[in-house]
């Protein structure tokens, strides 16, 4: 009885991880890139031109519907998978409160239109992530000793 239990307990547990999900990141892992060589990327495949990265010297080209900021302060650390996911697959998550003029009539980011992948090798996106990583600080968000809740 206490056998089965803990077989069944296991089952669910692996099973809510994901491990049975053919679409499972687990095992997944790139390289490591090369943050300068990413620096690179970022102007070599027109990044600038919608996004603005502080230290690019590349000149911003973007009009105001698309002038996304990467990097600065964030309370958050973005992860390799998902600044991996946000380039290859930019429509997987549009945050809400996303300017309507940066989205494409039929619902995708305009990254994703601008087709990317089509151009990009495995090695720039491994380079860019690490670039990107670089151009973000992680700061505690602000703290209300009053009410002793991070607003």
């Amino acid at each position: 009885m206490h056998r089965t239990f803990t077989i069944a307990a296991l089952t669910a547990v692996l099973t809510a991880c994901g491990v049975n999900d053919p679409k499972s990141e687990r095992g997944f892992r790139l390289p490591d890139g090369d943050p300068d060589a990413g620096k690179r990327a970022f102007v070599d495949l027109g990044c600038y031109t919608c996004h603005k990265v502080e230290g690019v010297e590349a000149k911003f080209a973007g009009t105001g519907a698309a002038n996304v900021k990467l990097g600065g302060e964030t309370t958050m650390v973005r992860s390799y998978g998902e600044l991996v996911t946000a380039i290859i697959n930019p429509s997987h998550k549009i945050a809400s409160g996303t300017d309507p003029a940066q989205v494409a009539p039929e619902g995708k980011s305009l990254m994703e239109v601008a087709a990317l992948n089509d151009r990009m090798t495995v090695r720039q996106l491994t380079d860019l992530v690490a670039f990107l990583q670089t151009t973000y600080k992680v700061v505690p968000p602000p703290y209300n000793p009053y009410t002793r809740i991070y607003p």
